[in-house]
């Protein structure tokens, strides 16, 4: 998938300031398409490589689209999903529901992890996340 000269900017930053920084805040507007953008950034990060990722979201409908369209952004990188149906790690990528992985079994059953992207970063804040 192409990105957009602005969304392609926009991650471009993003992991610059990942690198930097060792984490970063992405905003955009709504319409921007941030969804694009931060599978983009997560699948630019973690390459080819070994590494792991979590994308962490708090609705079922979030996680599902987290999950549709790093797939079609990703379509080599293996994806996998932590929710009250299912919880595999064994994705190179994987798409965590909060609620879920916020049990303790859940927690100690999750991996080592080189790239945590929170969905809607204002929940961060929360004991929930704090947890994760």
């Amino acid at each position: 998938m192409l990105l957009r000269p602005r969304q392609k900017l926009f991650v471009e930053r993003s992991l610059r300031a990942l690198g930097e920084h060792g984490n970063t805040l992405g905003v955009a507007p709504t319409g921007a398409g941030k969804t694009i953008m931060l599978s983009a950034a997560v699948g630019e990060h973690i390459g080819s490589s070994a590494a792991k990722a979590a994308v962490l979201a708090h609705r079922d409908e979030l996680t599902a689209q987290n999950l549709a369209k790093f797939r079609r952004v990703n379509p080599s990188i293996s994806t996998s999903v932590v929710d009250a149906g299912q919880k595999s790690w064994g994705g190179q990528a994987t798409f965590a529901m909060v609620p879920t992985l916020t049990r303790q079994a859940n927690l100690e059953a999750m991996p080592a992890l080189d790239l945590l992207v929170i969905d809607e970063a204002h929940h961060a804040v929360a004991d929930s996340y704090r947890r994760i």
